[in-house]
């Protein structure tokens, strides 16, 4: 009798099994892998931002500022022929300031300051495009999963600056703040701070953080959309205060705004990190951040906001980051740490300020 050759149905049903079974236990060890090689890539990015900003400081002896405005506005550029309705008042802030010490000589020296950025939609022409549609890797987290820029062709931002502790109790108390204190004259050195100034010591201060980037074409989603709530602004019915040292009204703004409904849309006017180099006082969104909600809540705008659906003074614009369970955080320091999104308020908004004399501990973040 001869032997039989090949498989039966039911050991070529086994054998599919096991290899299904092993597929399923390796994909989350392969994808755990990749993660940990995105979230290191990270933490080198806002590293390389941190070093890089301390060779400007250490250069210029002040902290990179958010924004430069006035300067480089549709207003100061007046005298090169550039002409429009006043609305587009965005300078240019830290992203470019920092980019000699970041080896991108060449792209900040293709930068005209005079000019500054401006939209071709506010009714002026477009000037400095190879540097805005230019797109700088160390500026992108590897882990953000956006399939494309927020407003193409520009060049989009994953990494913002620490502004503050909330403002609603004290607006710029972080470290990348603005020229803009109430008076639009200023000069952009006027406000400048250096390491002096960050009293709380430089290992519990927050320097840059991250944050995901805006949908292409912004699309109006609801809170209850959570990877994309995560990238959007919502607006609240409650007014905030800018300085008021008012904690009930403080807490009121954020527990408002962590309870909107999961049915609540987005303002669909502006994006996270949308153009890369420009900045604006009271545009929170585009490039810094709050120590105000925690990491990975989505953003709110109170109203009536000083600038509406950018997060203003008095905002709630935390970083987000698709990290699992937390952002890295770059201190003032150089050093670069990972806050768990469980972070106590106490904790979180000490981290935020420079000069607030908290004590913290490290083991409280």
């Amino acid at each position: 009798m001869s032997r039989r050759k090949g498989f039966t149905l039911i050991e070529l049903l086994v054998v599919i099994a096991i290899i299904a079974v092993l597929i399923a236990l390796l994909l989350p060890a392969v994808q755990a892998a990749r993660e940990a090689a995105r979230r290191a890539q990270c933490v080198n990015n806002l590293k390389q931002i941190c070093l890089a900003a301390h060779n400007y400081l250490s250069a210029t002896d002040r902290i990179p500022l958010g924004d430069h405005y006035p300067a480089g506005t549709n207003e100061t550029a007046a005298s090169s022929g550039i002409t429009g309705n006043g609305g587009d008042r965005y300078s240019y802030g830290w992203t470019l300031m920092i980019l000699p010490y970041l080896e991108q000589t060449p792209v900040y020296n293709a930068y005209n300051t005079v000019c500054g950025f401006r939209d071709p939609g506010g009714g002026g022409p477009s000037i400095n495009t190879t540097v805005l549609y230019n797109q700088l890797a160390c500026y992108l987290c590897p882990s953000d999963n956006a399939t494309g820029r927020p407003q193409p062709p520009y060049g989009a931002l994953n990494y913002v600056g620490n502004v503050g502790g909330p403002g609603a109790l004290q607006t710029f108390s972080g470290v990348i703040i603005s020229p803009y204190w109430g008076n639009t004259t200023q000069a952009p050195s006027t406000n400048c701070i250096g390491l002096a100034a960050i009293i709380d010591g430089t290992s519990n201060t927050a320097m840059f953080s991250e944050r995901l980037m805006g949908v292409t074409n912004n699309p109006t989603v609801t809170v209850g959309q959570k990877d994309y709530a995560k990238r959007s602004i919502f607006q609240l019915s409650i007014a905030g205060t800018i300085n008021g040292n008012d904690m009930t009204g403080t807490m009121n703004v954020l527990n408002a705004c962590k309870s909107l409904p999961a049915s609540t849309t987005s303002i669909s006017s502006y994006r996270s990190g949308q153009i890369w180099t420009i900045g604006h006082p009271w545009a929170t969104i585009w490039n810094r951040y709050f120590h105000f909600g925690p990491p990975n809540m989505h953003s709110c705008d109170t109203n009536p906001s000083t600038f509406a659906g950018l997060g203003g003074g008095q905002g709630v614009v935390p970083p987000t980051s698709n990290h699992p369970g937390g952002v890295n955080v770059g201190m003032c320091d150089g050093s670069v740490k990972f806050i768990k999104d469980s972070v106590s308020n106490q904790a979180w908004w000490a981290l935020g300020t420079r000069g607030g004399g908290e004590v913290i501990s490290a083991d409280s973040f």
